[in-house]
C-alpha cells in the first residue's frame, strides 16, 4: 500500500496545496474512524505477530512504539482510526484554551527532496471546549485500543503573564479525556511561546500543572494524568540541564523531543519561508538531544523521540539513542498511511544498539 503512495497517489496529492492535502488527509482519517467495524477488522490486520511485547512507559501500555506526533490531528477529529493505520499511539492537537484560526495563509511547504517540510500553522484548532465535546463521545481512557495523549498550549490571545491560567483552563477541561497531557512549550510559531521553556517560567506553568493534577486526582473517581512536556531542539546543551532540573523538581513522566526547528541546515540557508523545519533534516538535531538526555537522566526518564523519521532506521536510531517510543508525521506524507504499522513490525523484531558519537 505505500508503493502504491508513494508512486502514484503521493504524487497526486502532491499537486495540491500542502495545507490542503493535510485537510483531505484528516478528512480521510475521520470518515475512516467512524467506520467501525472496518476499522476493527484493520486493527486485527495491523496488530504485531504473536509474541511481540508491548511497550510499558509512564504507567501506559503501548502495543507498539510507533505513534502519530501532535500537528497531524489538530482539531480531534480523525484520531479514532489511529489504531487501524497500524499506530501504537496518537496525539492530538495542539490545542488552545480559545479556539483560533492560526496564521495566514499559506503556512505550509514541502520540500520533497529533502523529504521536508516548513510550516508556520500557528496552533490552528476549534478550542478546548469543543474538542472536549468530540472526545466525550468517543471511549475513554481504559476503553480504547491505544492510548491517546493530548497536546495542549497556549492561546495566541493570552499574554506570556497569563500564560499559565491558559494552560490550567485546557487542563481542567481536557484531561478526563486524556491517557496523557502533553504541554508544547516549543512552537515557533506562537509568538513568545518557546520563553515558557526559561526555567523561571517553566518551574510556574509546571508548578501549577502538576498541583491542578493532584488536585484533579483527589476527586471521586479521577485519577493522575501522566504529564509529559514537549521541547524545541534549538535549546543549548545548559537550557536542557535547567529543563531537565525543572521536570525533575516536579515529578514529570516524561519528555517529547523533539519539536520542529528555526534551523537552516545546509540548503535551507536560502530557504526565505518563516516556520519550524520538519522531516528529514532534523533527523541528526533530535537524536543528538535524545541521547544527551537519556545520558544525562540515566535512562529514568521515558523519552518520545520526533523528527526525521524517514524510514526504519532513522526509528530504530531514536530507540538506540535512548527513546522510549518515536512519533511520526512529516515522514506519513512522505511514505504513507501505513507507514507506522511497517515502522511499528520492523521496531518490534530488531535488536538494540547504542549510537556513538553524540
Amino acid at each position: 500500500m505505500n508503493i502504491l503512495y508513494e508512486r502514484v497517489l503521493r504524487r497526486l496529492f502532491f499537486k495540491l496545496d500542502c495545507e490542503r492535502a493535510h485537510d483531505l488527509a484528516v478528512l480521510a482519517m475521520t470518515l475512516l474512524g467512524r467506520l467501525r467495524p472496518l476499522c476493527a477488522v484493520m486493527e486485527r490486520l495491523n496488530r504485531l505477530p504473536a509474541g511481540s511485547a508491548p511497550v510499558e512507559a509512564f504507567g501506559l501500555r503501548f502495543p507498539n512504539a510507533v505513534g502519530l506526533a501532535a500537528g497531524f490531528d489538530k482539531h480531534a477529529t480523525g484520531w479514532p482510526a489511529a489504531a487501524a493505520l497500524g499506530f501504537g499511539h496518537v496525539e492530538i492537537g495542539t490545542l488552545t484554551a480559545l479556539q483560533q484560526p492560526g496564521n495566514p495563509r499559506p503556512r505550509a511547504f514541502r520540500y520533497p527532496a529533502h523529504e521536508a517540510v516548513i510550516n508556520r500553522m500557528g496552533f490552528n484548532n476549534h478550542g478546548a471546549d469543543l474538542a472536549a465535546r468530540r472526545l466525550a463521545r468517543q471511549p475513554g481512557p481504559g476503553r480504547r485500543a491505544i492510548p491517546l495523549g493530548v497536546n495542549i498550549g497556549k492561546s495566541k490571545a493570552a499574554p506570556l503573564d497569563k500564560a499559565t491560567e491558559d494552560y490550567l483552563a485546557s487542563f481542567a477541561k481536557l484531561a478526563d479525556y486524556a491517557d496523557y497531557i502533553a504541554l508544547n512549550v516549543s512552537s515557533p510559531n506562537t509568538p513568545d511561546l518557546r520563553k515558557l521553556q526559561d526555567e523561571d517560567r517553566l518551574r510556574e506553568l509546571l508548578g501549577a500543572i502538576t498541583a491542578a493534577n493532584r488536585d484533579r486526582a483527589a476527586q471521586p473517581g479521577k485519577t493522575r494524568k501522566p504529564i509529559l512536556l514537549k521541547i524545541a531542539p534549538d535549546l543549548t546543551w545548559r537550557q536542557i540541564d535547567a529543563v531537565l532540573s525543572t521536570i525533575a523538581e516536579f515529578g514529570l513522566d516524561g519528555i517529547i523531543a523533539t519539536n520542529t526547528t528555526l534551523a537552516r541546515p545546509g540548503c535551507f540557508a536560502t530557504v526565505n519561508e518563516a516556520g519550524g523545519l520538519s522531516g528529514r533534516p532534523l533527523r541528526a538535531p533530535s537524536t543528538q538531544i535524545i541521547n544527551y538526555i537519556a545520558r544525562t537522566t540515566g535512562g529514568r526518564l521515558p523519552i518520545i523521540g520526533v523528527g526525521g523519521i524517514t524510514d526504519s532506521e532513522s526509528a530504530g536510531e531514536k530507540l538506540d539513542a535512548g527513546a522510549t517510543l518515536v512519533q511520526i508525521y512529516t515522514g506519513m506524507i512522505y511514505r504513507g498511511p501505513f507507514f507506522a504499522r511497517d515502522l511499528a513490525r520492523h521496531l518490534s523484531t530488531r535488536q538494540m544498539r547504542p549510537v556513538l558519537g553524540y
